[in-house]
């Protein structure tokens, strides 16, 4: 069995991988955080659910601090701390809603027990139970049980209290041990749930592809996105259409995007980014990824989507966004360069051009961000949302006190 010190390499291990950009992409650190944080309820000990919470916290907080701009990380963690909110409360409800009918019980049945004896004898001054011989339709407990525990016996009095009030005593007590011991494998499958819902998600999300594309359409896509990919190629096993591919210098990943559709057999035309306005009065809609999603509705997504998204809304062209409900994280984009990344200008510019390099200080941003006014339906792995149902999906998936890790 995995013990704490393996948990503690376990963790350690993900942090480091993760500032040396060793896992990249939102769905496989969305994936190895969410293992890991099984593992962490599993095997971590804790008696209370504050205890949990606040390990999960925890261990969420180093996961999202070694790689602030993989917002997903922080996604799955805010999730795994909303449902194990969910899973205690449901419980709590539970195990009231057993102790109160468990009580209710208890009354009707001792009082139908006075009631014979009032009955059967003459009333008496005080009526008082030996719980060690009381053996009346109001008390579950048996003579051997307090011959067995004396501490019970000090704990519930000596002897003067009422079959009721010891009954609710052992069902209190009762439900409090193995409160906790129901609990954790509750949790642990609620996880698994989650882990299958990430390993599913792109089937999911192509199985929608025919809702919303039709045959002789031309669409453009951005970029290389893997859920984009699915959809199309799920949608060409029915339906003939056109692609148009932005290659999105200077990563060029429209050149990977367009031989991977054309090796479908899918009609595919690769453009470059300053054609991009000009095509774009002949295209139907545009089909795209995106790395995050903001409360708001706001996009962070590869470089070149913003302009791609500012020329379908001069044509009127529909934005349609492909994007697993991992990616949907409760921040606002308060300051939009915060969840931008720098990377190495040399695609850019060499550094063979030495006169030029040194009166110049170029950047090279990663991402782009793209208002929500831009985007006109989001197609999740729980079926096509527009912007402005987002908010509603961030509080089913996110408890407010969990914005800040």
């Amino acid at each position: 069995m995995t013990g704490p010190r393996d948990l503690n390499a376990q963790i350690e291990s993900l942090v480091n991988r993760l500032r040396r950009r060793q896992v990249v992409g939102s769905w496989s650190v969305s994936l190895e955080t969410a293992l890991l944080l099984r593992q962490v309820v599993s095997v971590a000990r804790w008696n209370q659910v504050n205890v949990l919470i606040n390990l999960v916290k925890d261990v969420g907080g180093k996961l999202v601090m070694a790689q602030p701009r993989e917002l997903a990380v922080g996604n799955i963690v805010r999730r795994v701390l909303r449902l194990i909110r969910d899973v205690y409360n449901s419980e709590v409800s539970n195990s009231n809603t057993n102790l109160t009918s468990t009580s209710e019980e208890v009354e009707d049945d001792d009082k139908d027990y006075e009631d014979d004896n009032m009955i059967k004898s003459p009333p008496q001054k005080s009526k008082t139970y030996d719980l060690q011989s009381y053996s009346g339709p109001g008390s579950i407990i048996s003579s051997s049980f307090f011959s067995s525990s004396a501490s019970m016996i000090n704990l519930l009095g000596d002897g003067s209290v009422s079959g009721k009030e010891a009954s609710l005593d052992y069902d209190r007590n009762l439900l409090n041990s193995f409160f906790f011991l129901h609990l954790k494998p509750t949790i642990i499958s609620e996880l698994q749930e989650l882990i299958n819902e990430l390993e599913n998600m792109y089937v999911n999300i192509a199985d929608q592809a025919m809702e919303h594309i039709h045959s002789n359409e031309i669409i453009m896509t951005v970029g290389k996105s893997r859920t984009v990919e699915m959809f199309l190629k799920t949608a060409a096993k029915k339906r003939k259409f056109s692609i148009v591919v932005a290659e999105t210098s200077p990563k060029y990943l429209g050149h990977e995007m367009a031989l991977s559709l054309s090796q479908a057999g899918i009609d595919t035309t690769v453009i470059s980014d300053s054609a991009i306005f000009a095509v774009m009065s002949r295209v139907n809609k545009v089909i795209m990824g995106t790395h995050a999603v903001l409360a708001n509705g706001g996009l962070i997504s590869v470089s070149g989507t913003q302009m791609v998204a500012t020329a379908a809304k001069h044509h009127s062209t529909p934005v349609v966004v492909c994007t697993g409900l991992y990616k949907l994280s409760p921040l606002y984009p308060y300051d939009e360069d915060s969840f931008n990344d720098l990377v190495a200008p040399d695609p850019v510019m060499s550094f063979d051009e030495g006169e030029l390099i040194d009166k110049v200080t170029i950047l090279n941003p990663y991402y782009d961000y793209v208002s929500p006014e831009l985007v006109s339906l989001f197609i999740t792995n729980t079926g096509g949302h527009p912007p402005s149902y987002l908010y509603r999906l961030i509080n089913e998936n996110y408890d407010p006190e969990d914005t800040v890790i």
